[in-house]
């Protein structure tokens, strides 16, 4: 097979993976329309509803599993749906106050300054990784609650998962929004029928309640304000994914904030009314919470029958939807890493845009870091939503608290005055004081519930994440301190420009005479610079079989041995170099050296690749210039090599 069929095949591999690569100028082009945007961002939201109401009975069975107490769930999500309904209203006037997106973090560079742009930016990106590992757990509990037989799998389980949302992102975000978008729609519809049965059975008298389940152990604890603030926080993770819309405004097609704002208000609406309807529904039948099976699993068999289709339907719906609500978080967390990136707070490949022209270094990333959690946590739904909400939380107050800022910066413009501030342009706003006022209060309530979520849950595993963000924070600043320092040295400003031809002295690094050797010659000798060869004597017996090769087959040029006593590759090549620049002081010295280039990654990695080690070693000595000068050696050439050495061998054997 030739060389170049060999890497069409690879190249179908990739394609059948992540698909064509895409040109820059597509990048318009890759926008979603409202139906497909709710796919993507709402995924979140919509699937958290599938946990809150359980996470609401969890807390309240402490104090019993009777129906007194689990009925103070209905409260509880009447007040985190008001909760709910404020924050929308606040990020709907967000999203028209930066329509180029990036929600917390933007808003509160914007107005409130550095420091709170970055805890808002810890406390999101956070929050994302934990979205992930949170909606994959918890659909694979789903998937359990079915099947029993594959509990002890359930982390192998959710890292597949991971794995194949990763697949998809990386194809781009319309491919990944049309292939979510049937999960999405399908849990909403069966959510949605389920529920619309369930209450004309209610309403008939006909819903019955619910058997056969192992509830978790009842607790002995009495109902008090604190019990009913764990709960109320627990609960208040129906509220996460909410900011997500305006994070990625830019995804949208044009007019951006118009269908932003749109695609928020049906998510919201779909989100209260599947939240509170599940809620209701969970206490008509007595559902309580288990380890065994979930909440939605009760509603459905109670509703439907066990065994039913419908109920199925429910289970495989709820399922997918918690499976693929952590495509929130790959179409917001590589958004805003690029964000922070590019103002100099993380590395600056998280800017960096693939062949299907999405942030890969921030998928990649994020998969990693929800794959490791997972692992630690036994992909455990229930484990992890101790650390769950609380960034989020932090974050909408930071980002409501900068919209209170921005709404008096534009109380003080004239009507119809327009200014230009860092982010976006402020317009004057005759309504201003009433959106202040909103903001105001939701980042007033949603601070508290931070604040509820960090003192109740800090035992269970949320000192993690009020150690985490701080910890991030600082993080980030160093990272910004180098990029600043690094851009202070490469200035020119102040500093006189020296431009002069100096010496350079090449040295092109053997290790043994070969094809390869005499290409590292003719480069060496094309750049008529003075040269000679160096050989690093790891091995004492192979000095003079070098030294004579190079007589016999180069026959030009001085060939230098440097003794290694210890083995040592770079430290002899370092230290001659050192004796050089002592000679000449202010020349270059550059080193030649050979890299085999293989077809195929399992080939390279059959060969000492000492490149590597030297281009680390060298590059941080001044005024040295390293060349890797590859030499390709494709599979047909080692097939025909390998014909040659079977004829020689017959040969052979036939004279024998």
């Amino acid at each position: 097979m030739s060389t170049s069929t060999n890497s069409r095949e690879k190249f179908s591999v990739r394609k059948l993976l992540f698909g064509e690569p895409l040109r820059t100028e597509a990048l318009p082009h890759q926008t979603v329309n409202k139906r497909i945007g709710l796919a993507i961002f709402a995924s979140d939201a919509l699937s958290s509803t599938a946990y809150a109401t359980e996470e609401i009975l969890i807390i309240l069975a402490l104090a019993g599993t009777g129906a007194a107490t689990l009925g103070l769930s209905i409260p509880i999500a009447i007040a985190i749906s008001i909760l709910l309904i404020i924050v929308t209203i606040s990020y709907r006037q967000t999203i028209y106050a930066y329509p180029n997106g990036g929600g917390a973090y933007i808003v509160a560079r914007d107005n409130l300054g550095e420091l709170p742009a970055q805890i808002a930016g810890a406390s999101l990106l956070t929050d994302y990784i934990l979205t992930v590992a949170v909606s994959v757990s918890s659909g694979v509990a789903q998937i359990v609650s079915g099947f029993p037989e594959l509990l002890p799998y359930r982390v192998e389980l959710a890292i597949l998962v991971i794995a194949i949302i990763t697949i998809v992102n990386l194809r781009g975000v319309r491919e990944s929004g049309r292939i979510f978008a049937v999960p999405t729609y399908f849990f909403v519809g069966t959510m949605l029928l389920t529920l619309a049965v369930g209450f004309v059975r209610y309403l008939l008298g006909d819903l019955p309640t619910v058997v056969n389940v192992e509830a978790v152990h009842s607790g002995t604890q009495t109902v008090t304000l604190f019990l009913i603030l764990r709960a109320f926080s627990s609960g208040s993770a129906a509220l996460t994914g909410i900011e997500a819309i305006s994070n990625g405004i830019t995804a949208f097609k044009e007019p951006r904030s118009h269908n932003a704002a749109v695609t928020l208000v049906w998510m919201s609406t779909l989100l209260v009314i599947m939240f509170l309807g599940i809620t209701f529904m969970a206490h008509q039948i007595g559902a309580l919470p288990s380890e065994t099976e979930t909440v939605i699993s009760q509603i459905g068999r109670t509703v439907y029958g066990e065994g039913s289709p419908l109920y199925l339907a429910v289970l495989a719906g709820t399922a997918l939807i918690l499976l693929m609500a952590a495509n929130t978080s790959y179409a917001d967390f590589p958004r805003l890493a690029a964000l922070a990136a590019s103002d100099g707070f993380l590395p600056r490949q998280l800017t960096y845009r693939g062949g299907r022209l999405v942030f890969s270094w921030g998928i990649v990333g994020l998969a990693a870091f929800a794959s490791l959690l997972v692992i630690v946590m036994n992909a455990r739904t229930t484990a992890l939503i101790p650390l769950y909400a609380i960034g989020v939380f932090l974050s909408f107050t930071i980002s409501q608290t900068g919209m209170v800022v921005h709404m008096r910066r534009i109380g003080k413009l004239k009507p119809g005055e327009s200014v230009q501030g860092h982010d976006t342009v402020l317009h004057y706003d005759a309504h201003w004081r009433t959106k202040m006022f909103i903001s105001g209060f939701g980042a007033v309530c949603t601070g508290i519930v931070a604040l509820v979520f960090a003192v109740t849950k800090f035992t269970s595993g949320a000192w993690v994440v009020v150690v985490l963000i701080p910890s991030l924070v600082y993080i980030f600043s160093r990272i910004h301190d180098h990029y600043r320092d690094v851009a202070r040295a490469l200035s020119l400003q102040g500093v006189p420009v020296d431009i002069e031809k100096r010496p350079i002295q090449t040295i092109i690094l053997v290790d043994d005479v070969h094809a390869e050797t005499v290409r590292l010659v003719n480069f060496a000798k094309s750049l008529d610079h003075p040269w000679h060869a160096v050989h690093v004597a790891t091995n004492p017996d192979k000095i003079e079989i070098v030294r004579e090769k190079w007589r016999k087959r180069i026959g030009e040029g001085e060939l230098v041995i440097l003794p290694s006593p210890y083995r040592l590759l770079a430290e002899p090549i370092r230290h001659y170099i050192e004796q050089i620049q002592e000679q000449q002081p202010g020349g270059f010295v550059h080193v030649i050296m050979g890299h085999l280039a293989m077809d195929t990654y399992w080939e390279q990695i059959l060969h000492q690749n000492t490149a590597v080690i030297f281009n680390l070693a060298l590059s941080r000595m001044d005024n040295v210039v390293v060349t890797s000068v590859p030499y390709q050696i494709h599979r047909d050439e080692l097939r025909r090599a390998h014909h040659v050495k079977n004829g020689a061998h017959n040969g052979t054997v036939a004279q024998r």
